[in-house]
């Protein structure tokens, strides 16, 4: 919230701290609608192409990037950016689909790796053209390449990585 000028002349200068100044509050709009809007966008043109969502879609694509194309769940879930629980449902649909199988991690049974299956990996590279054409348009191309560099320096700063994959 943005402290208006109409806002109350009694409160002391502690009371400040529960309000963003303008630039505090541009920013926070502005990635406010990148988390809530942006989503959408990029997920419309998988869903038409691919009949995937962006979830599936980021799930798919970080298994076939892992070495031998497995990576435990707990890691899978912070790269797609869902719940663990989230995760588990679409894995379970993806292994009724044969695209993914899931089986115990052999250097530590207490975890779960999910495998991409040949049929898998066609769905992904199938509808990765589809996901980095959408990225280009509405994320990349508006950019300048001083843009780029700065959208990653402060997504690094802002990035929160679960106790548990924290390295």
């Amino acid at each position: 919230m943005a402290k208006s000028a109409d806002s109350n002349p009694g409160q002391d200068a502690s009371d400040d701290a529960l309000w963003l100044d303008a630039d505090e509050k541009e920013a926070w709009t502005g990635l406010v609608s990148l988390i809530l809007l942006l989503p959408g966008k990029l997920e419309a043109p998988l869903q038409q192409r691919s009949g995937i969502s962006l979830f599936e879609y980021l799930t798919l694509s970080h298994i076939s990037e892992a070495p031998e194309r497995r990576l435990r769940m707990s890691e899978l879930a912070y790269l797609a950016g869902g719940s663990l629980s989230r995760l588990s449902n679409v894995v379970k649909r993806f292994e009724q689909r044969g695209w993914v199988e899931r089986s115990p991690d052999p250097d530590d049974g207490r975890y779960t790796l999910a495998a991409l299956t040949d049929e898998g990996y066609e769905v992904v590279v199938d509808a990765a053209p589809t996901h980095v054409r959408a990225v280009r348009d509405l994320v990349l191309t508006p950019l300048t390449a001083a843009d780029r560099r700065a959208l990653a320096r402060i997504a690094a700063k802002l990035r929160v990585r679960p106790n548990d994959l924290s390295s």
